[in-house]
């Protein structure tokens, strides 16, 4: 079973999307917390998602970072 799911979006639907998008990135930059190290990860590795997710609806290339 796969997690991808395909959606059909207009323009505008995918605007709304990015836009929503940039609310949820502002909410997760302004969390404040005391900083760790795995909330740093954390918080790192959500704006990214959100990054990645942003492009693909732009219609932008997503790069992957290598693990090695």
């Amino acid at each position: 079973m796969s997690d991808l799911m395909s959606l059909e979006l207009t323009s505008q639907q995918r605007e709304i999307l990015v836009r929503g998008l940039r609310y949820v990135r502002s909410s997760v930059m302004l969390t404040t917390q005391d900083p760790t190290p795995e909330l740093d990860q954390a918080r790192s590795d959500e704006l990214r998602q959100l990054a990645e997710l942003t492009a693909i609806l732009k219609g932008e290339a997503v790069t992957q970072e290598s693990s090695v």
